[in-house]
């Protein structure tokens, strides 16, 4: 390890322990010809997980994109956090399960769809008008009706129950 002090190439291993996380190990060395102590981290270098995007593009999965697309969803719904966070979580177990270390963004924009229409109905059609990319208010139009139709008969249970 070079020193960044003097740049000298040679040094000793003072302490050596584990992060918090286990996912790095924290050593601090001293330099053999200054003197001087500094700290190095050591990581498994991860191969990244991928998604294939429509036009075939590979990218590296990013939690956080798929994080920040559910929270732009569910802006001002009252969706928890926790609900949002175990979505990327089973957007992510997607990839990591896929034996090839990707997957296609079609799947895991399907496996976020079905999330979100079970938990919010509004955040699962901003949602959708985004990723189904609608070409015209038709298409907009008819997955509403599609959203509708299959919300008609639960409301029609509790109107009859109310009775």
């Amino acid at each position: 390890m070079k020193c960044p002090f003097c740049g000298f190439v040679n040094d000793k291993v003072v302490d050596s322990r584990e992060s918090k996380e286990a996912e790095s190990i924290r050593r601090r060395r001293e330099c053999l010809k200054c003197g001087k102590r500094f700290t190095t981290y050591e990581r498994i270098d991860e191969i990244p997980y991928m998604v294939v995007k429509k036009d075939g593009r590979r990218e590296k999965f990013d939690r956080q994109k798929v994080l920040s697309g559910l929270l732009r969803a569910g802006e001002k719904r009252p969706i928890s956090m926790g609900k949002l966070e175990q979505i990327v979580n089973e957007a992510e177990s997607l990839v990591i399960d896929s034996p090839e270390r990707e997957a296609k963004t079609s799947g895991i924009g399907e496996l976020i769809m079905a999330r979100l229409k079970k938990i919010d109905k509004v955040a699962y059609v901003r949602f959708a008008s985004v990723y189904l990319d609608f070409k015209d208010v038709g298409e907009f139009m008819a997955e509403l009706k599609g959203l509708l139709k299959t919300k008609e008969p639960a409301a029609a249970r509790a109107a009859k129950s109310e009775k």
